[in-house]
């Protein structure tokens, strides 16, 4: 906890230059924002250290700006604002399992899966021998989100999709 934010370190490095003391320096994630800070800290200095609890949620439905979850361990049901979800909400399928980071029992970040898998609703027809739009065209997917598909992909195929850059990855047979 550093500023009554907390952050999640994602590299630290120790320094001990040849002259004069050694320090820490460290780079971190704001749990909300996601920003990214670096810092340099001497030894001495000392960190608060905030204890982050995961826990496994399955998303159950959208209820006007929050969404509703149950906890797979509880199975209570926890409701989420969809700021807290931010721009993964465009991924977030029906009974999709998330992980969420909890502080005292209050949600902070929910983290989709890296991949899902997901069917594709509407897109265009793709013509054999049309290279003009340089092999790709849009697609919308089973929660609403469009994205960029190769030409040879047609309504009701599934699809993987790297859900941190929105890229299609490759077709599912199912």
């Amino acid at each position: 906890m550093i500023d009554g934010n907390i952050y999640l370190v994602l590299d630290y490095n120790h320094v001990k230059p040849g002259k004069g003391a050694a320090f820490v320096r460290i780079r971190m994630r704001n749990v909300k924002t996601d920003q990214v800070l670096e810092r340099t800290f001497r030894t001495a200095d000392s960190l608060e250290d905030v204890p982050l609890e995961e826990r496994k949620l399955q998303n159950l439905y959208r209820n006007g700006d929050n969404c509703m979850f149950m906890d797979m361990a509880s199975y209570e049901e926890v409701a989420i604002p969809v700021s807290i979800i931010g721009e993964q909400i465009r991924f977030l399928q029906d009974h999709l399992v998330v992980i969420g980071l909890s502080h005292n029992d209050s949600i902070l970040k929910v983290i989709l899966p890296n991949f899902i898998e997901a069917e594709i609703t509407h897109t265009e027809p793709g013509i054999k021998g049309d290279s003009t739009k340089a092999g790709g065209k849009f697609a919308t997917i089973d929660t609403g989100t469009e994205i960029q598909v190769p030409l040879f992909i047609n309504v009701g195929d599934f699809v993987k999709i790297d859900t941190r850059t929105g890229d299609y990855i490759e077709r599912v047979k199912r």
